[in-house]
């Protein structure tokens, strides 16, 4: 029961991110629907409930933005202010960048983690490869992040529900595709 129960707080964690920009949009244009903020803040509990105990860089940022995304409602809620809810795709960038950044300063970058943790031991060419990647994604976060800022700071909230609630979603899959087909014609190369 207990593995049910987290997967249930995973999997509503997760909906409140994928859904955040799109239940921003609903709360903002139609007040009735006010009713989802208590909903997306017990969503940002429950995913923290469900990384309870988990350690690693990876699961700390993701406990982080539960924390910020559960702040972000409450305090949207309690100041009659629903706008503030739009930063929260700023802070996730932020996170994000600080992560992949801040793995650059240590003796092995996040992305060469993750492909050691799959693939086990890498070569040189490998770990220069995962070094490269890292700095990509460092890119993405600064580009994805900016466009961001400029959406709340804009106003229109059909503009920043199609970058935060799609067109980011697809140029990140976008990356990840062309990550992957980089990565597979390296692994050819070498061997």
């Amino acid at each position: 029961m207990r593995g049910q129960g987290a997967k249930v707080s995973g999997v509503a964690g997760g909906l409140a991110v994928v859904g955040w920009p799109f239940a921003v949009w609903l709360a903002l244009t139609y007040p009735q629907l006010r009713w989802l903020l208590p909903l997306l803040a017990v969503c940002f509990v429950l995913r923290l409930a469900a990384l309870r105990g988990k350690t690693g860089a990876l699961s700390r940022a993701a406990q982080g933005l539960a924390v910020v995304g559960a702040i972000l409602t409450l305090a949207s809620m309690g100041l009659r202010e629903a706008r503030l809810l739009m930063w929260y795709p700023v802070v996730v960038n932020m996170v994000m960048l600080a992560l992949f950044g801040g793995s650059l300063l240590s003796r092995m970058p996040l992305v060469e983690r993750l492909a050691r943790w799959r693939e086990g031991e890498l070569s040189p060419a490998a770990v220069s490869y995962t070094r490269r990647v890292t700095h990509v994604w460092c890119g993405f976060f600064i580009i994805n992040g900016t466009v961001a800022v400029w959406t709340c700071l804009h106003g229109n909230l059909h503009l920043w529900t199609l970058w935060n609630g799609m067109l980011s979603y697809l140029f990140m899959g976008l990356l990840f595709a062309v990550e992957w087909v980089v990565r597979q014609r390296v692994k050819r190369r070498h061997g």
